[in-house]
C-alpha cells in the first residue's frame, strides 16, 4: 500500500512538474556565475511548492472558501508581470553583455512566486488525488513531492550546465526568460478563463 502510493505519488509529481525544468533551467542560465544561484532557486522552488501543497490541501480539506477554484487562474500574472520586467529590462538595456556574462541574482521570491503561480494545474490535479485518499496517504504523497522537489531542482541544474545548452542559454537567456514568463502567464490566464478569456 505504501509502496503503491509511493509510486503513484511520483507518477503525479512527473505529471505536473516536468515543465518546470524549462523554467528552472532559465533561472540557473540567469544566475550562471553567482554564488548561491543553486541554494536560492532550491528555496524558492521549495517555498512555491509549499504554497501549492498548502493550497491543494486546504481546498481538499475543504476550505474552498479560502482559495475559490476561479482565483487560482489569476496567479498567471505573476509570471506575466516577472516577464514584462525582464523584457523592460532587456529592452532598455539592462541587460548588457558584461551583465550576461556575469550572471545576475536570482531572487528566491521571484522563483517561488513564478513556481506557485505554475501551480494552478498541480492544484487542479492534487485537490481531487487528496479527496481521494485517506489522510496519511496526503502526508505521504506531500513528502514524497516534497523529496522529488530537490530531484528537480538538480535535473534543471543538469540540463542548463551541459555545454550545448548552456550556451544556447547563455545566448538567449535575457530573450527566452521573458517569452516564457510571458508565456506561462498568459497561458494559465487563458487556460483557466481568467478576465472571461
Amino acid at each position: 500500500m505504501i509502496l503503491s502510493s509511493a509510486l503513484q505519488a511520483i507518477g503525479l509529481f512527473i505529471a505536473t512538474n516536468i515543465d518546470d525544468i524549462i523554467v528552472l533551467s532559465l533561472f540557473f542560465a540567469r544566475g550562471a556565475g553567482q554564488r548561491g544561484t543553486t541554494a536560492r532557486i532550491l528555496a524558492g522552488q521549495y517555498l512555491g511548492f509549499v504554497g501549492i501543497l498548502g493550497a491543494a490541501v486546504l481546498v481538499s480539506l475543504g476550505a474552498g472558501a479560502f482559495l475559490p477554484p476561479e482565483v487560482i487562474p489569476y496567479f498567471g500574472l505573476i509570471p506575466l508581470g516577472l516577464g514584462l520586467w525582464a523584457a523592460w529590462q532587456a529592452w532598455r538595456g539592462d541587460d548588457d553583455d558584461d551583465a550576461k556574462i556575469e550572471g545576475k541574482n536570482v531572487a528566491v521570491w521571484t522563483v517561488a512566486g513564478v513556481t506557485f503561480a505554475n501551480g494552478g494545474d498541480n492544484i487542479g490535479v492534487y485537490v481531487p488525488v487528496f479527496l481521494n485518499v485517506g489522510p496519511g496517504a496526503v502526508v505521504a504523497y506531500c513528502i514524497v513531492f516534497l523529496v522529488l522537489v530537490a530531484g528537480l531542482v538538480g535535473l534543471a541544474k543538469f540540463v542548463a550546465t551541459r555545454r550545448p545548452i548552456a550556451e544556447i542559454l547563455e545566448r538567449w537567456e535575457h530573450i527566452l526568460f521573458p517569452i516564457v514568463l510571458i508565456g506561462l502567464g498568459a497561458f494559465i490566464l487563458i487556460s483557466g478563463g481568467a478576465f472571461g478569456l
